[in-house]
């Protein structure tokens, strides 16, 4: 379904043939046909091959995709789902990696598939990719192991971390395939992005669902950038009375490197009289589910919280005032009634004072006064 909205987007069909080709899987041809899925258009990709008996390891698969005429980039990403594949599968039977059988996804059709996808991406050349919450269907499937429930194990493997969607459809909607190219491939999950769209392309699966029509939808455009004085964010918060000082420190620590605009900490009172934390990240939607995810595997909650506020900014431009110590930097912002402030930066102000010896303070309250002195005119 991937591969169908890869062509349907716009990826040349006839170049994805040929890196396929290339892997040396004799006799492997994809074609392309448009079909209708509870009256919507789709593109469905059919693989056709040779009939096969073959279990491949991971090494195989790595040793052909090498050996092809793959561009580096896709032989990376081609390789990195797999990879991805083959812990997932290592994990839920309890081997190595390099032991591991590849069963349904070591078949044709199936490399055939993924590398497909990393070569329909990188023709498509798109810079970021964000995805919905995944949906996984409900019900029981039978795998070469057996039956089991859905998510399959190796599915469920590959999207711990992920934000799932509920669904009462009784029929596997996401494979271990689809889960390891999303959670390789996507950038960020959920809303989406502020963006221009440009093209959409449906990609059709083989079954025909009853209540829902059987299709992946992809869209892609121009991101929106345009910068606006009110503009929303998100607030997720969470609380903690079992977390060591360091333990909130380093959930900090990993919130910034997501994302998070601010992180904040608040005492509380919870509950058996317990002293706690209340932990408060701000974020832009764009990297809400990444922050939830940073809470939820780096802190000891069980649960969090989260809205979107509407914020307003200042304008505000950065300057540079001299001082007898050296520059300092320093961001100018106009208030209402026509007024200006200037902030001095605190790093700059921190190596003047580290260099210098002069106390920090004086370094601030000197850099005030040089703004002070040339009356800077508000910013623009």
């Amino acid at each position: 379904m991937t591969l169908g909205a890869l062509v349907d987007a716009g990826a040349d069909l006839s170049a994805i043939q040929a890196g396929i080709h290339s892997l040396g899987l004799e006799g492997c041809q994809l074609t392309a046909e448009e079909v209708k899925k509870n009256g919507f258009r789709a593109t469905q990709i059919t693989i056709q091959h040779p009939p096969e008996h073959v279990h491949r390891h991971l090494a195989d698969i790595t040793k052909m995709i090498d050996e092809s005429q793959l561009s580096a980039n896709q032989k990376e990403t081609a390789k990195n789902i797999f990879v991805r594949l083959g812990k997932a599968e290592a994990k839920v039977h309890g081997t190595s990696l390099d032991k591991v059988h590849f069963h349904e996804v070591g078949a044709i059709d199936s490399i055939a598939d993924i590398v497909g996808v990393a070569i329909g991406w990188d023709l498509l050349n798109v810079d970021r990719i964000c995805a919905s919450p995944i949906p996984t269907g409900t019900g029981t499937i039978q795998i070469a192991h057996g039956r089991c429930s859905l998510p399959a194990p190796a599915t469920a493997e590959l999207l711990k971390g992920i934000p799932l969607v509920a669904s009462n459809v009784e029929a596997e909607l996401t494979t271990p395939t689809g889960a390891a190219i999303v959670a390789e491939l996507a950038d960020a999950f959920g809303p989406l992005p502020a963006m221009s769209i440009e093209t959409i392309g449906c990609g059709a699966g083989e079954r025909d669902l009853p209540s829902q029509p059987n299709l992946l939808r992809l869209l892609l455009g121009t991101a929106d950038a345009t910068p606006s004085p009110a503009n929303t964010i998100w607030v997720v918060e969470t609380q903690l009375d079992d977390a060591t000082g360091e333990w909130i420190g380093h959930l900090q620590e990993q919130l910034f490197a997501v994302g998070a605009i601010d992180v904040y900490c608040t005492a509380i009172q919870m509950k058996k009289n317990r002293p706690g934390v209340l932990i408060t990240a701000l974020c832009h939607r764009e990297h809400l589910m990444s922050v939830e995810t940073a809470i939820l595997q780096h802190s000891t909650t069980l649960g969090l919280r989260k809205w979107s506020a509407e914020r307003t900014i200042l304008p505000r431009s950065t300057h540079q005032v001299a001082t007898p110590w050296g520059d300092v930097a320093g961001i100018v912002a106009q208030r209402p009634g026509n007024l200006v402030s200037f902030s001095p930066e605190y790093e700059d102000c921190c190596k003047l004072a580290q260099a210098t010896g002069v106390p920090l303070v004086e370094i601030y309250r000197t850099a005030q006064q040089a703004f002070d002195a040339k009356k800077m005119p508000p910013a623009s």
